[in-house]
């Protein structure tokens, strides 16, 4: 999946994102890659560069829509469970401040167990306090259910990510766009009163002249 903006004016933040998916798959050649465009300045950008897509989404980002993600998640999990595909990446501008963008690829697919944790709390507490935690339904029961959750608000947290990095973005271009413009605009104006005052003296330096001959 590549979140990207629905429209321009956002500065190189399309261009940081697009170049970023470009990269990665770059780094999966040889394998088949299939596509998710998320926002329409990158569905355009994939299309010309001849990809084939398996589902496109325009025109969800700039109100990011819960039922969407959820869409989304069901479509790559589905995928995913029928070994169509073997991994699900999203390639995004995760949103930290408005002054640098942070290119991310996120793996959603398959859920990596993190254990760096668990063995530092393992091997820091005796063996008489580890905890037998009892479950009221059945594990498998509660992951059935709680994984699809995971991948829905994994998603769902990209398309707010990206949306943020966006509006950011593009505050940041209008803003430097706006100084550029004030600052065209000071340059010409003291020029324009440059030309009007050499043509004021020059106009009272010819009536002078033309006095003078006439006297």
């Amino acid at each position: 999946m590549v979140l990207s903006g629905e429209r321009g004016l956002a500065g190189a933040f399309n261009t940081n994102v697009l170049k970023l998916a470009h990269e990665f798959m770059r780094s999966k050649k040889g394998t088949k890659i299939s596509l998710i465009p998320i926002g329409k300045k990158g569905r355009d950008s994939l299309r010309k560069a001849g990809y084939q897509f398996v589902a496109e989404y325009v025109n969800v980002l700039a109100r990011v829509d819960y039922q969407v993600a959820r869409e989304i998640a069901n479509l790559v999990s589905q995928l995913y469970a029928k070994h169509e595909i073997d991994a699900v990446y999203v390639v995004f501008s995760e949103f930290k401040n408005v002054l640098a963008p942070t290119l991310v690829v996120d793996k959603v697919l398959p859920v990596e167990e993190v254990k760096e944790a668990a063995e530092t709390e393992t091997a820091a507490a005796p063996a008489s306090a580890q905890v037998d935690y009892i479950y009221e339904q059945p594990e498998q029961q509660i992951l059935d259910r709680l994984l699809p959750r995971y991948v829905e608000t994994q998603i769902l947290r990209a398309m707010l990510e990206s949306c943020a990095a966006e509006y950011a973005a593009r505050m940041t271009a209008m803003e430097a766009a706006t100084r550029n413009a004030g600052e065209v605009i000071d340059a010409l104006t003291l020029h324009m009163n440059k030309v009007r005052q050499a043509a004021i003296t020059k106009e009272i330096i010819e009536i002078v002249s033309g006095a003078a001959s006439t006297a």
